[in-house]
């Protein structure tokens, strides 16, 4: 679903002019853009896993994080995804009770501790996956090839340069 028109029949692609402000178009704002199809794809893979494999979306990122780079710690997984220390653990918690994620003392230091996927765990993510990967294929299906690598290339590009959001101050505000 694109979000076509506003509730007063003015088309989204229109920008809304408010005075001494930018316009802006929801259907051209990348951020928006790009938020939206992240909430939908979410939401539906959420509901999809949790229905067919007992685990919700965070639990299934952070199993494909452990698959990639097994023994590290909250923190490490904060850097790799940004997925916050409070979401791991409470994805951890729901991972141990199906025996799929074990913990061990950081050896750095041993009040932290390190996580990876247990056999059992290594199990229900092969069977994810292959789930996760048609549900791309499908989604992606719109696309040719060729619009699929630069696609992935644009997305690559753009990760990259997250940091330039915050290098240079906002503007004050009404300026």
């Amino acid at each position: 679903m694109t979000i076509d028109a506003a509730s007063d029949d003015r088309s989204a692609d229109t920008p809304v002019a408010t005075p001494g402000r930018p316009p802006l178009s929801i259907n051209r704002y990348v951020p928006a853009m790009i938020g939206i199809i992240a909430n939908q794809w979410s939401r539906s893979a959420s509901t999809h896993y949790r229905r067919n494999f007992g685990i919700g979306i965070v639990e299934w990122r952070l199993m494909v994080v452990l698959a990639a780079a097994p023994w590290i710690t909250a923190a490490q997984v904060d850097e790799m995804i940004g997925m916050d220390k409070a979401a791991v653990s409470r994805s951890v918690r729901e991972l141990q009770k199906l025996g799929a994620v074990t913990l061990r003392p950081d050896e750095a230091d041993p009040r932290r501790r390190e996580m990876a996927l247990t056999e059992a765990g290594r199990a229900l993510y092969d069977r994810v996956v292959v789930a996760a990967i048609e549900r791309e294929r499908r989604a992606l299906s719109c696309l040719t090839p060729e619009e699929c690598q630069v696609l992935v290339d644009l997305l690559g590009r753009l990760q990259r340069n997250m940091a330039a959001i915050d290098a240079a101050p906002d503007p004050p505000p009404g300026a």
